[in-house]
């Protein structure tokens, strides 16, 4: 259960973000050859940094055990997280401070949401995905390939279809995604609080279950 709502919150927690990110990107880019010329630097980015953490992923396990490198993932999230959506909903308090960087809060918006993409993707692959892995370790053979069935089958696709039937619901009930996105906020944080206690409970149950082996 613990490990479904791990990958659940990922995918969610992600949709929620990347949605309105793109959103953003296209009122800052209207034209498509800028749109396309930001997604393919994003990419390139994205491809370096997950490289160099993949490298980093191994001396994180090493040094500081499964509940930390665990909570990495769901702690870049809600750190960027917070800080695109605040962006979005205090923009006014925002543009002074965006006015002296020679820039706008919307694209403040923007290259906050790049990095909050770059770094969940980047942590995904290299402490994430390694961890879920590593859950099943302790399992007998029965429990791990039923384990990993549930959440493979059930655990991704929810996760990113449950993040965008909340947002179509929001914007049906309050007219745009714009309006949508003080609740959106909210939805975030309570999904990370699901996900950082399901990851701390099964910290303790996967360091029970190696020490007892």
């Amino acid at each position: 259960r613990d490990l479904a709502t791990l990958v659940i919150s990922y995918g969610m927690c992600i949709n929620i973000v990347e949605v309105s990110w793109k959103a953003k990107l296209k009122a800052a880019y209207p034209n498509p050859n800028d749109y396309s010329m930001f997604m393919g630097n994003f990419s390139s980015v994205t491809g370096s940094i997950t490289l160099v953490m993949m490298l980093l992923g191994r001396t994180i396990f090493e040094k500081f055990g499964w509940r930390k490198a665990a909570l990495v993932t769901p702690t870049m999230i809600g750190v960027t997280g917070a800080a695109f959506f605040a962006l979005q909903l205090f923009a006014p308090v925002f543009a002074p401070i965006a006015a002296s960087l020679g820039t706008t809060p919307l694209m403040m918006a923007v290259l906050v949401g790049a990095a909050q993409n770059i770094l969940s993707k980047s942590s995904k692959y290299s402490l994430f995905d390694p961890c879920k892995e590593m859950a099943y370790i302790p399992l007998d053979q029965d429990s791990k390939t039923k384990g990993k069935a549930a959440v493979d089958v059930i655990g991704n696709p929810l996760g990113k279809s449950g993040g965008s039937m909340i947002q179509q619901i929001l914007i049906f009930g309050v007219g745009s995604l714009a309006a949508a996105t003080p609740y959106l906020s909210v939805i975030l944080v309570a999904l990370l609080f699901g996900w950082f206690k399901a990851a701390n409970s099964l910290a303790t149950q996967f360091e029970a279950a190696t020490e007892a082996e």
